[in-house]
């Protein structure tokens, strides 16, 4: 069950070219804002956390 409602980072512009984020008891889920009733990606709480980890480290920035 999800616990929290959809959430986009306050660094996003207004233009909706941005996904949006919620958290559940054992996964992470994330869509297009644009479209809500799109696609909806599902990821386990260890693999964002290791993604998470993974962007502070710098592991997928531009060369």
């Amino acid at each position: 069950m999800l616990t929290n409602s959809w959430r986009k980072s306050s660094r996003s512009y207004n233009n909706g070219d941005c996904v949006e984020a919620r958290r559940g008891a054992a996964t992470v889920e994330m869509r297009d804002s644009k479209q809500h009733g799109g696609a909806v990606l599902g990821f386990r709480q260890d693999r964002w956390q290791e993604f998470l980890e993974g962007v502070q480290l710098g592991e997928f920035d531009r060369p």
